[in-house]
């Protein structure tokens, strides 16, 4: 999400001016979640800097009527992210709130920070995102991951690969499903993206440790996806 997977918002802080970007994908699935019921999904991006390091940020993704969101007809993150680069360090922070077009009752709201270096060719990249007790979620939701990604010499492919965990206070049940549908758990993934002037594509393979009645939509999934920075 976008070419590594590191923090999409905080790759965005390098561009000089507004970016966007425009793509189609498979599915739309979040740390090993199905967001779109396994249907294909449009989404768009927009950042906007405001001054060094720090940009305003947005996506949009269609989700037909998600049941894991309220029979949501969309899902529109806002927020903010700041970068610092410290020599072959970067560090982010961001705060972000979901919005679920189409459903009641449905959004909330989550912090975010994490590092990344490079070791030769590799990058990698440690995060974290909390989002505090809100009713829409049942509860609190901590995300931990730790990711890594290598451009592929003489080629514009970039190979990946993320694992993350989700865990938190349950204080109601139903509720706190539609993050955490078999309690805390873990989520997987690898990914292989290709980046040539303005168009970019990729395949991805995700799956979680989630099992048993919660796994509708949770495990192994193939997702491809083909787009365009504007």
């Amino acid at each position: 999400m976008f070419a590594s997977v590191s923090a999409q918002p905080a790759l965005a802080q390098y561009a000089d001016g507004v970016s966007a970007t425009v793509e189609l994908a498979s599915e739309e699935r979040r740390r090993g979640l199905g967001w779109s019921d396994g249907d294909p999904v449009v989404r768009g991006t927009l950042s906007i800097p405001i001054v060094e390091g720090l940009s305003l940020e947005g996506t949009a993704v269609s989700l037909w009527h998600s049941s894991r969101h309220g029979g949501a007809d969309a899902a529109i993150d806002l927020g903010a992210a700041y970068v610092r680069q410290i020599g072959g360090w970067r560090f982010w922070a961001e705060g972000r709130y979901h919005l679920f077009p189409g459903a009641s009752h449905q959004g909330y709201g989550e912090a975010g920070a994490g590092a990344g270096f490079l070791i030769g060719p590799a990058a990698i990249d440690l995060s974290g995102s909390y989002a505090p007790r809100q009713s829409a979620i049942g509860g609190d939701n901590l995300y931990l991951a730790a990711s890594a990604a290598m451009g592929l010499p003489g080629t514009p492919l970039t190979v990946s690969a993320r694992i993350g965990r989700s865990s938190g206070d349950v204080r109601n049940p139903v509720s706190a499903m539609r993050l955490r549908p078999d309690g805390a758990y873990w989520d997987h993934g690898v990914s292989l993206d290709y980046l040539k002037g303005r168009w970019f594509a990729g395949l991805r393979y995700a799956n979680s440790s989630i099992d048993g009645p919660g796994a509708k939509h949770a495990g192994a999934s193939l997702i491809g996806r083909v787009g365009l920075s504007l």
